[in-house]
């Protein structure tokens, strides 16, 4: 063993949102399970916890049932219901706590953000619907593992609350535009349709296109009228991502006519990112939920990027110099452990892509501007949770 890799290694740190789970009989599950395969109990997602729970009835008391985890004392034990989801084409694990259920909630936080399901009636639409709820409650557990608002748009009358319209454009026209406008993000329902995506994606130039980039990158927008626009956010914001003020329409336009400018590479995280603020903020925005849930993942199962044996030029305080973060002073080492990381674990999973001889898990550079504005939504973050 050679001296440098005998040297102890600082413990993985925590993840924010944990992703790694175990059944009561030992076995490993994840987080999408409803039922452990090895010994049949039934699972569910305590979204508050960040916990996927092995679950037992709860007894009968005062007219009321459910469940509560399995393996511990009954005596105090929370009750949870299970969603009314769980049984319908979109297969919802989750749960919902003793006082949701006490107000008459059926569905989950995470189901109850959904106003508009897709029509059943049509072909696939169950099936599209499933994978569409599957990466939005991937997309929730990691907002709320960040301590951020997530509130259904009918709960908060007075509010900027959330929905989402699940839609399929009719036979007949017109198609369905994904976006998001005053808290509802409307989704064409196609997108989960594989074969379709990347027909698109292929079409548009695009290095990766998911169904989970889709509502990060709408989320972003959803965000920014929430955190960034009525605080003291939007200066620093408008400084290094530009003036939203530019006239949005005019700017698309351009860009679809004109394409991106030929530097965007050095500049932006996206050729998408480079047609206008709101844009490269949304796209900056999903990334970052990119590489902090994929780095939670890794640090669930042991992996950090500082374990790999892959070094690369790692960035330094200086990238970050003038960038305002209202956060806690640990924020920039915090920040720049977590790209660090996020650089020498993509470096090994690209390797073992193209071992496998399929595309590359991780087909963007990230320059030293776009590192600032990751910064830029770090600190938002931080400050919001």
């Amino acid at each position: 063993m050679t001296p440098a890799s005998s040297t102890a290694r600082r413990a993985v740190p925590q993840p924010t949102t944990p992703r790694a789970f175990a059944c009561l009989c030992g076995r490993p599950v994840f987080f999408r399970n409803s039922q452990c395969l090895a010994c049949g109990r039934p699972l569910g997602y305590a979204a508050e916890r960040g916990a996927l729970l092995a679950l037992e009835p709860a007894p009968q008391r005062a007219g009321r049932g459910g469940w509560r985890e399995a393996g511990r004392p009954a005596r105090g034990a929370p009750r949870y219901a299970r969603c009314a989801n769980l049984d319908s084409a979109a297969a919802c694990n989750w749960l919902l706590g003793a006082d949701e259920a006490a107000a008459g909630f059926t569905l989950c936080r995470c189901c109850r953000l959904t106003r508009t399901v897709p029509d059943l009636t049509r072909p696939d639409a169950g099936l599209w619907w499933c994978r569409i709820e599957q990466a939005k409650r991937r997309l929730v557990s990691s907002l709320l593992g960040l301590s951020l608002p997530v509130r259904a748009q009918a709960e908060v009358p007075d509010g900027l609350g959330l929905a989402f319209d699940l839609l399929i454009a009719p036979p007949e026209g017109p198609g369905v535009i994904t976006g998001h406008a005053d808290g509802v993000i409307t989704l064409d329902a196609s997108e989960a349709d594989d074969a379709r995506r990347e027909a698109r994606r292929d079409s548009l130039g695009e290095p990766y296109r998911t169904l989970l980039g889709h509502l990060r990158h709408e989320i972003g927008h959803y965000y920014w009228q929430l955190l960034v626009a009525p605080s003291a956010w939007l200066a620093p914001v408008r400084e290094v991502f530009g003036d939203d003020r530019e006239d949005y329409a005019a700017a698309l336009q351009r860009h679809y006519t004109q394409g991106q400018p030929p530097d965007w590479g050095q500049r932006f995280v996206s050729a998408y990112a480079s047609c206008h603020p709101w844009e490269d903020w949304a796209e900056t925005w999903a990334h970052y939920l990119h590489l902090v849930d994929t780095l939670d993942t890794a640090r669930s199962f042991g992996l950090d990027g500082e374990r790999v044996e892959l070094s690369y030029e790692r960035f330094g305080a200086e990238v970050l110099a003038g960038i305002p973060v209202a956060a806690p002073d640990d924020s920039a080492a915090e920040f720049l452990h977590l790209i660090n990381s996020w650089m020498e674990l993509t470096g090994v999973l690209n390797e073992l892509s193209r071992s496998m001889g399929v595309a590359d898990f991780y087909p963007f550079v990230l320059s030293a501007p776009v590192v600032r504005k990751l910064y830029l939504v770090h600190g938002v973050i931080r400050a919001a949770g």
